[in-house]
């Protein structure tokens, strides 16, 4: 059916849909495999009442579901910080964005979504178009973005509401009607998208500045005139911003697309086709409705549970108020003997913050059996007043820290008990504080991550939902939050044993139920060998942490801001005027209309492009942008690290202490936070300087012991590349190699060049590079980079023949695995359009990258052991590296051990065909050691 007039166009935010069904539903997993469905659930249920409800004379004559595409858009280059604040999306829901692609499909239904822009940018097109061709458009949507669009035929809907939303809308919610939204939204900004606007002004003042001057440039033009003073020093202060901020909220309604409204016709869903996908989701109750409603039979779709999810193992209901307070020895030995009796506890403590090591104990929990539990409150201090802590005197009916300590430490460090936690580490580093090593102990963070790495997050709330289907008690409402939240030894001691003794509960009935299912997903070696005995070890690497000279770091930033300062002076000359150089508005005027630079590139908004990209292409010929990235960088260093690490110097030992997340990538790596020590740049001088501020103490040096090209090793094993894997063992220099082979040039003739650009296609091809990567690697012309990488796989045709296998594999099972029989989930591997490409990609790296993180896994677990003899401490690891601190008399015996150790890691669970190689160093600093 052509598009024209008549016809009636009903366009669906479908991100809106998404979010909302999430947020409205509490957390649902499909049966069979605890894939989470919830958002999925309420998105189909929303899908099916807009085709019911969309009847007679409302009836679509074209549909579209219109969705935001991930990463970022052409907004982000015209102002970098455009919603810079999002948070992530929650690792629950990451899953179901494809699978809600794929509902709209089920229903019959185009599914649009564009590379670098956003839905309400495609819906704005569709919308112009429609009205142009004489035709009704309805928006499916109560996002007031869209609002601008209102008018001549185009209508909003409100979903929830069942609201319609005219001109007449617009102006009650905006207060101009919608020719002027953009001008309102640009002078009131908006917090969440971190669209700047002007300070101090809100919605309501927009609407009666635009209202009395007209339009926004008008307003600008004329800001002296405004009386209030504030009010007019905002607007001459940023209005710069402000009209960035009208290119930020204004919507694009000219985007080129590759189709048609045409392509849009509505079409009845075909049974077969939704109701397989509603079976295969699991959704019974929508299936029977659309069944009756399409006339047929519902499929059959079981209620069993699949064998992997066995059901919550005790129907003791949680009741908060049965919990114990523990008051006396008395009480508390009664527990221990209890403890002793079962031969496990889970255990939990109260803190005064979230840093292991500056975190007061505030409190113990316990709990040997589901709905049994109990609080051992210890630093909780009493009100003193109009519920204030004006002193440090302590709240009645604890116990003295000391004795409670002294009572539990036998127990707590007994091999015959099981130490049952939730995220161990932190409260094994608690304990350690106070002379008491947790052994031997089990995780159920961990237990969940090595079964289901890649698909939800790991944290007890979520574990709980999903698993025990129980809301724990929110820790907000005892806390607070802003300036005026308190720490949990503020907690109300009656308050609190319920709260921290729900934690216990719920922990050990999550080991009940997670422990059994080990086994039945195949996963008890892999938690055994590589998550579970990592715990200790990373909490006695935290907790010795590594010195770091404060001095060192101030010099630096000292001479960042001398440097930043010099170049800053530097670019102003070669521009021939002073400007802002961290503004990427005013660097691209510089460049383009001043200079005459050529090659500029305007995006949608009309501001130039100024990225890291554009100015290191720009850099090769002309000396300012050169500069720019040189100012940049050091800006960087100094902010992120010289200035920052000061902060996280600890003021009682002096040292940095990281902390690392064990459940965080799906692929087993580990993460540093608190301070991020593993992104410490290394490519620069200034960047490798920074390490040298890493130092050891006197009488000893670091040491620093690194896996050579571990990952091209591993691929040439798994791959079956026999000429990598010759070369390795031959112990050749692998990329003149690789350039040899593949560009036919003798070992002899070999040029920096061609290595060079053998050695960016051995890595990329780890990572799956495509041949526009490549050419923006090497700033060589994209076809050349296409034949490099095309020329590469005939020459090593077993990498393309791993690469399909792992893609159909991951297919075919939603995961792909390690050597070690690390299971890496994939959700997103089916996915349709650009994000198929990182999907794949990220399949394929996940058993090399995998793989690699189990080899120094592995050898960080037998570290311990190996030099437990000598003066020396493991402190670090980052990425293929670790570093230790070594009295100076046993560093080659050190060296000698840990390079067996970390070369021999893999066996004997695997014999990978090529040798481990370790490269070690020594120094005063981390810098003089890598």
């Amino acid at each position: 059916m052509q598009f024209g007039k008549g016809c009636h166009l009903h366009l669906i935010d479908g991100s809106a849909f998404i979010f909302r069904a999430y947020h409205a539903l509490p957390p649902l997993t499909r049966k069979s495999d605890g894939l989470p469905i919830g958002a999925v659930a309420g998105f189909c249920n929303m899908l099916f009442k807009f085709v019911e409800d969309a009847k007679g004379d409302d009836a679509p004559t074209h549909v579209a579901v219109i969705f935001d595409h991930s990463g970022k858009t052409f907004r982000n280059d015209l102002y970098d910080k455009y919603k810079a604040n999002r948070p992530p999306a929650p690792e629950d829901l990451k899953p179901q964005f494809p699978l809600t692609r794929d509902a709209t499909r089920a229903f019959n239904i185009p599914c649009i979504e564009i590379e670098n822009f956003e839905a309400d940018d495609i819906i704005a097109t569709l919308a112009r178009q429609a009205r142009e061709a004489g035709g009704r458009v309805s928006i499916i949507s109560s996002d007031k973005d869209l609002m601008q669009l209102v008018g001549g035929g185009v209508e909003m809907i409100d979903p929830m509401k069942v609201k319609r939303i005219d001109s007449e809308g617009v102006e009650e919610k905006f207060g101009v009607g919608p020719e002027r939204v953009v001008d309102v939204q640009a002078l009131a900004g908006d917090s969440v998208d971190n669209v700047p606007g002007a300070p101090g002004i809100g919605i309501k003042t927009a609407a009666l500045l635009i209202n009395e001057y007209g339009d926004l440039e008008t307003l600008l033009e004329r800001a002296e005139e405004i009386k209030q003073p504030k009010r007019r020093q905002a607007l001459i202060d940023n209005a710069d911003l402000i009209r960035i901020s009208k290119q930020l909220v204004k919507l694009d309604q000219g985007m080129e697309l590759d189709f048609t409204l045409d392509d849009l016709e509505a079409r009845e869903a075909e049974a077969d086709t939704l109701l397989g996908f509603l079976a295969e989701m699991e959704l019974r109750t929508l299936s029977k409705r659309v069944a009756d409603q399409m006339g047929v039979e519902a499929p059959t779709i079981s209620d069993a549970p699949a064998a992997a999810d066995v059901a919550m193992p005790d129907a003791v209901p949680f009741d908060a108020d049965a919990y114990e307070w523990v008051k006396d020895r008395a009480a508390l030995d009664a527990w221990i003997d209890r403890i002793y009796a079962r031969g496990y506890v889970a255990v939990d403590t109260e803190t005064t913050g979230l840093n292991e090591m500056r975190a007061g104990l505030v409190g113990i929990s316990l709990s040997v059996e589901p709905g049994e539990a109990c609080y051992i409150p210890l630093t909780h201090l009493a009100e003193a007043g109009d519920d204030l802590f004006a002193s440090d005197k302590l709240a009645d009916g604890q116990m003295d820290f000391d004795e409670a300590l002294a009572a539990l430490k036998p127990m707590l460090e007994d091999a015959s008990i099981l130490k049952i936690g939730q995220n161990m580490k932190y409260d094994a580093k608690i304990f350690a504080r106070h002379g008491i090593t947790v052994a031997p102990i089990d995780d159920t963070m961990l237990m969940s991550y090595a079964m289901h790495a890649g698909l939800h997050n790991h944290g007890m709330d979520l574990l709980s939902e999903r698993y025990l289907e129980h809301t724990p008690i929110p820790i907000k409402p005892l806390l607070g939050s802003g300036k005026s939240a308190i720490t949990f030894d503020k907690v109300k001691v009656d308050d609190a044993v319920k709260y921290a003794a729900e934690d216990a509960d719920i922990t050990l009935r999550l080991w009940q139920t997670l422990k059994p299912q080990m086994h039945q997903k195949q996963v008890t070696t892999v938690y055994e060998t590589l998550e579970r005995p990592l715990v200790p070890v990373l909490a006695r690497m935290e907790m010795a942490g590594i010195k770091v000279d404060r001095d060192t770091l101030s010099r630096m930033s000292n001479a960042f801001s001398q440097k930043m300062a010099g170049l800053e002076a530097e670019i102003h000359e070669l521009a021939g005027e002073t400007f802002n150089v961290g503004s990427p508005k005013q660097l691209g005027e510089i460049l383009y209309d001043k200079m005459g630079i050529e090659g500029g590139k305007k995006g949608k908004t009309g501001a130039y492009s100024t990225g890291a990209d554009v100015l290191e292409d720009l850099a090769t010929e002309h000396e300012l942008p050169a500069r720019v990235l040189d100012w940049r960088q050091l800006s960087k260093l100094k902010s992120t690290y010289t200035d920052a690490l000061q902060e996280h110097i600890h003021p009682d030992t002096g040292r940095v202490h990281t902390s690392y997340s064990i459940a965080g990538a799906s692929t087993g790596r580990l993460a540093s936070t608190d301070p991020n020590l593993q992104n410490i740049p290394v490519r620069t001088e200034e960047g490798r300087r920074i390490r040298e501020a890493f130092v050891a103490e006197d009488g000893k040096v670091l040491v620093s012991l690194d896996y050579s090209q571990i990952e091209l090793r591993i691929l040439a094993h798994i791959a079956g590349i026999d000429a990598l894997k010759q070369a390795f063992k031959d112990g050749q220099d692998i990329h003149a190699m690789t350039a040899s082979e593949m560009f036919d040039v003798p070992m002899e003739d070999m040029t920096p060049e061609i290595r060079r650009q053998a050695k960016a296609i051995n890595f990329g091809v780890i990572y799956g590079i495509s041949g526009f990567g490549l050419a923006r690697n090497l700033r060589i012309p994209r076809k050349d980079a296409q034949d490099f990488i095309d020329r590469y796989f005939e020459r090593f045709p077993g990498i393309r023949a791993y690469m399909d296998d792992t893609v159909k594999f991951a297919k075919e099972n939603g995961y792909v695995q390690t050597l070690f029989g690390r299971k890496i989930n994939t959700p997103e591997i089916n996915a349709k359009g650009p994000h198929a490409g990182f999907s794949k990609r990220a399949a394929i790296n996940a058993p090399i990258q995998g793989t690699a993180a189990d080899v120094i896994r592995r050898a960080m677990i037998r570290m311990d052991d190996a030099i437990a003899d000598l003066p020396a401490k493991m402190l670090l690891q980052v990425h293929d590296e670790l570093i230790f601190e070594v009295e100076e008399g046993a560093v080659d015996q050190t060296i000698e051990r840990a390079r067996d150790i970390m070369e021999g890691a893999a066996m004997p669970a695997v014999k990978i065909d090529v040798p481990l190689v370790v490269d070690a160093g020594q120094g005063a600093n981390w810098a003089e050691a890598h």
